[in-house]
């Protein structure tokens, strides 16, 4: 795995977001990394982030699938087009949908492992399978279809 990850390369007027802005202090800040053709993102539940008691909070997982399923897509594009990340024009991700499946729950106090696999790459359109691990065991499988951000959302607002 690489020692900067996806998420490191985003534009700081980008690097915002709740899930994955490594400027938002108050936010999850997660990192992806590719392992292979895999991404990786490890994050590790906090005691706030219960749904019932042992458990994590299912809108939580939701959230990292989301931002990791686009961290995923902007590497992927980079791959696809040969050229070093954040390089420009930058390639973001907006979700167009979500299909999150939950298959078992989530304890609250073990370290989870996201990984992603990039099923197809059409136009500005990147489909991302995600699957949500938890001591071995797989928790939460997610669909998630991403598209390229519209030009005019990266114009920064005066």
């Amino acid at each position: 795995m690489t020692t900067r990850s996806f998420q490191d390369y985003y534009p700081d007027n980008y690097a915002v977001c709740y899930g994955c802005g490594r400027l938002n202090e108050h936010g999850l800040q997660i990192k992806s990394y590719w392992d292979g053709d895999i991404a990786v993102c490890r994050f590790l539940p906090k005691p706030y982030h219960t749904a019932v008691p042992g458990y994590t909070y299912g809108g939580l997982l939701a959230s990292l699938v989301d931002c990791h399923a686009t961290g995923a897509a902007s590497a992927a594009m980079y791959r696809h087009e040969k050229r070093p990340l954040g390089s420009e024009p930058v390639f973001r991700f907006v979700t167009g949908s979500l299909n999150v499946r939950y298959e078992a729950p989530t304890p609250i106090d073990v370290e989870i492992a996201l990984r992603a696999i990039v099923m197809e790459i059409k136009g500005k359109k990147v489909s991302v399978h995600v699957d949500v691990i938890s001591s071995g065991k797989k928790t939460v499988t997610a669909e998630v279809v991403v598209f390229q951000m519209p030009e005019h959302l990266f114009r920064v607002k005066e």
